[in-house]
């Protein structure tokens, strides 16, 4: 007896060609609408779009259903070349982006692609169930990273302003420019912040990794009493709301003579910081091998040269990727600063934030894509640590 296969190629769709073409120009409708609006006529657009949507899904399922690459490039063009006529260079971008998810939608649809990822014997419901989730964690996606790609372009206003100009939407050359990035690196304001921030973070970081990583082996022990409830109080500060935090740093501090020093702040990001590193490097030890430090002090190395020597090499990629993440928690913080800190010490998220509270300084674009750049740069040294890591641990192919 057969069993049915998971993987259907060549996959049918589950209706005849008016189900791709129904739903293309759906999709077709949608983007015209938004395009219209931006050239003035939001209605019309989306008429415009429902009829090049239906046009592509009967092609795609009909003449071109055999030359997916061809199909796709004319349709491409085709609706590059009509916006570029009504919108000049802004539409021409905007044309070829709708091109290409208009053409993916009818191929898609045409080619019964909609049911990969699902067994053979899945009904209708099912199969509508998975592509909905599938663009639900889509949409998610898209809603957290928008404001970032909305920040990064405004970031190169030639005016002072937080909206897009008619000149960018043109992607007239006069509507972009680097003034921004000159104020910030020519502000003795900015670059204060930045080098407050530069000396706070490292030496908050490495007070936090030391201290988090000798927590996290030490409670990574069976024998060590109340583990549970200490792990607890040692992670609260990811747990508790940060305002409640900074206050109470803020009595504490003003008793113990620490408000409004460098080292009040760099203690107070520190505590932030442990339970990022408590947590990784938890994490790490999960599938640390123990009978290697027993067979290391069998051998005669006395507790600190195996924690060197031995496990501290294994356990790296989760002490750097708990520091990494300290180091972000100290740098992005605001809260905590302008409780426990003075005005000479603001740090470049604080500078942000009167940025904003009474400058209202186009600036601040500037800033955060520069911060969202070392953010992206560091994930992707977390990724490439997680890997080091599988590795190390045998759990993926070298």
């Amino acid at each position: 007896m057969a069993v049915a296969s998971t993987d259907t190629a060549p996959m049918k769709p589950l209706r005849g060609p008016g189900f791709p073409i129904a739903l293309t120009a759906l999709a077709g409708l949608v983007l015209g609408y938004i395009a219209g609006n931006a050239l003035g006529n939001g209605w019309l657009g989306a008429l415009v779009g429902a009829a090049i949507g239906a046009a592509f899904a009967w092609a795609a399922a009909g003449p071109l259903a055999d030359n997916r690459t061809a199909g796709r490039w004319a349709a491409i063009a085709l609706i590059g070349v009509f916006l570029l006529l009504l919108g000049g260079v802004g539409g021409l971008v905007a044309g070829l982006l709708i091109g290409a998810v208009l053409s993916w939608i009818a191929y898609w649809l045409a080619s019964g692609a909609y049911r990969k990822g699902v067994p053979a014997y899945a009904t209708p419901g099912q199969v509508l169930w998975h592509n909905t989730f599938l663009f639900i964690c889509g949409f998610i996606f898209f809603f957290l990273i928008a404001p970032i790609v909305v920040v990064i372009p405004l970031s190169f206003n030639a005016e002072d302003f937080f909206t897009f100009t008619p000149e960018m939407l043109a992607l007239d050359p006069e509507g972009y420019s680097l003034k921004h990035y000159r104020d910030f690196f020519t502000s003795s304001d900015w670059q204060q912040a930045m080098w407050n921030s530069l000396k706070i973070a490292p030496v908050a970081t490495i007070l936090s990794v030391a201290l988090g990583t000798l927590a996290a082996i030490g409670l990574s022990q069976s024998h060590v009493p109340f583990r549970r409830a200490i792990m607890a109080i040692l992670i609260s500060p990811m747990i508790v709301p940060l305002i409640i935090s900074a206050a109470g740093m803020y009595f504490f501090y003003s008793r113990v003579g620490l408000q409004g020093t460098y080292w009040g702040i760099v203690l107070a990001h520190a505590a932030l910081g442990i339970p990022f590193v408590i947590i990784t490097v938890t994490a790490t030890l999960v599938g640390f091998d123990r009978s290697l430090t027993r067979a290391s002090a069998n051998l005669g190395a006395d507790p600190v040269t195996t924690f060197f020597r031995v496990q501290m090499p294994l356990i790296l990629p989760g002490v750097i990727s708990g520091g990494l993440f300290a180091f972000i928690t100290s740098f992005d913080e605001v809260v905590v600063v302008l409780f426990v800190g003075s005005a000479g010490q603001k740090t470049l998220p604080w500078q942000m934030f009167i940025g904003l509270r009474e400058q209202i300084s186009p600036t601040i674009l500037a800033v955060a894509t520069i911060l969202v750049t070392i953010s992206i740069l560091l994930l992707a040294t977390l990724e490439i640590l997680r890997r080091r890591s599988e590795r190390l641990r045998g759990m993926s192919p070298g």
